[in-house]
């Protein structure tokens, strides 16, 4: 039998002083069986930064045709394309032709540095693409906040995001590598 994913429900409360952005979202996140809490909350982390009334988890993990979220248009066009980790660059390169922006949230520390300098040549020519690094002890701090019924506050500031819960916060800082 195969093991099932498990549910988490989030309310965020998001002050983005970098973009205006001040809104509350009532999330439903499944965490599949092969991903970390970590690897969830970075997810919960780049939602945050990017947050709007169009962003949404996807299935992720489950499928390959998906990135970890996304934000479409009203016709179901791809606005936002958000990918976590240290994706192949092939991938990349077909995301930016499906999507106006593709965004990549590094959190492995030199694991990530040494992917970025393989793939950073190749996609040169991709006009829409950003790339952010989270330091690995950062990730652990947002995956110890992390439980089937959380209520997180995240504070935005230029370069950094302080996320709150009742039982801890963690403060990370976004590095942008391009």
């Amino acid at each position: 039998m195969a093991l099932r994913a498990t549910i988490f429900k989030l309310e965020l409360h998001i002050a983005d002083m970098v973009r205006a952005y001040y809104d509350s979202h009532t999330l439903t996140l499944a965490r599949h069986p092969s991903e970390t809490d970590e690897r969830m909350m970075m997810r919960v982390l780049a939602f945050s930064l990017l947050a709007d009334e169009h962003m949404v988890f996807t299935r992720g993990l489950s499928t390959t045709e998906e990135p970890a979220l996304w934000r479409k248009d009203l016709t179901g066009s791809i606005l936002t394309w958000v990918e976590l980790g240290h994706p192949d660059e092939r991938r990349i390169l077909q995301a930016s032709g499906k999507s106006q922006e593709v965004v990549v949230f590094c959190y492995g520390g030199p694991a990530s540095q040494v992917w970025w300098q393989g793939v950073s040549k190749g996609l040169e020519r991709v006009r829409n693409l950003k790339v952010y690094a989270v330091q690995p002890a950062a990730a652990r701090e947002l995956a110890g906040l992390a439980q089937r019924n959380m209520a997180l506050h995240a504070s935005i500031e230029e370069g950094m995001a302080m996320l709150s819960s009742d039982t801890g916060s963690a403060v990370v800082e976004i590095e942008a590598w391009r």
